[in-house]
């Protein structure tokens, strides 16, 4: 299995790079789905997701809008089927997974990702872990009407985005260093310039900027 988990999206040239490693063939013209249904109850400007799919454009891929939560499954699952890379943006963490599993994707993505990337931006990159209700992903403050606490389980660690960042005042070292010490997975810490590329259970980090690692 191949995956791609960033904080920010294809940020720089570095990330671009993984990802196109990953799919062992330039990206251009290479079709991406991208599944926007995070940001769905995110409010105020979205200008952060508009530079998300500007960054796709820019990289070279042809890209489709699939919100699992607006159609059916007789609709998105042939347009998952015709794209190469599944790219899961960012928004409320819990939002996304209710929705991957009331979908049916959750269902549908260990074959699919048989011959496609999984990737993702925050929330997407959250839910490929094995839980998402946890002392370090608790440092978001989410809010969401359901508790939902298991994630994909396609990896084995804890991913947090926006390390540093000035929207999110409690990704810091010191409370990660804290956090961490309540779960058993290993953690990984990214700002937004920096992604794990996944290969069959192998982690490599790929980094323009800071990220820090804990329980490994």
């Amino acid at each position: 299995m191949k995956l791609l988990l960033t904080s920010a999206g294809l940020s720089n040239p570095s990330i671009s790079k993984a990802l196109e490693d990953l799919l062992a063939k330039p990206i251009k013209g290479v079709k991406l789905s991208f599944i926007p249904t995070a940001a769905n109850i995110e409010l105020g400007d979205k200008s952060w997701m508009i530079d998300d799919l500007n960054n796709f454009r820019k990289a070279g891929f042809e890209v489709d809008i699939v919100d699992i939560s607006a159609v059916s499954k007789e609709i998105w699952l042939p347009r998952l089927q015709e794209t190469e890379v599944l790219f899961f943006g960012g928004g409320n963490t819990f939002h996304l997974m209710y929705w991957v599993k009331q979908s049916g994707l959750q269902d549908a993505l260990p074959e699919l990702l048989k011959t496609r990337v999984y990737a993702g931006i925050s929330a997407g990159s959250c839910i490929a872990g094995p839980t998402i209700f946890n002392s370090v992903q608790n440092l978001f403050d989410e809010e969401y009407e359901l508790e939902i606490k298991e994630g994909l389980g396609l990896v084995d660690f804890q991913f947090i985005p926006h390390l540093n960042s000035p929207y999110f005042d409690k990704i810091r070292e010191e409370n990660l260093l804290e956090a961490s010490k309540d779960i058993i997975e290993p953690v990984y810490a990214l700002d937004d310039n920096s992604a794990l590329k996944v290969t069959d259970g192998n982690v490599e980090i790929i980094s323009e900027g800071k990220y820090l690692t804990y329980n490994l």
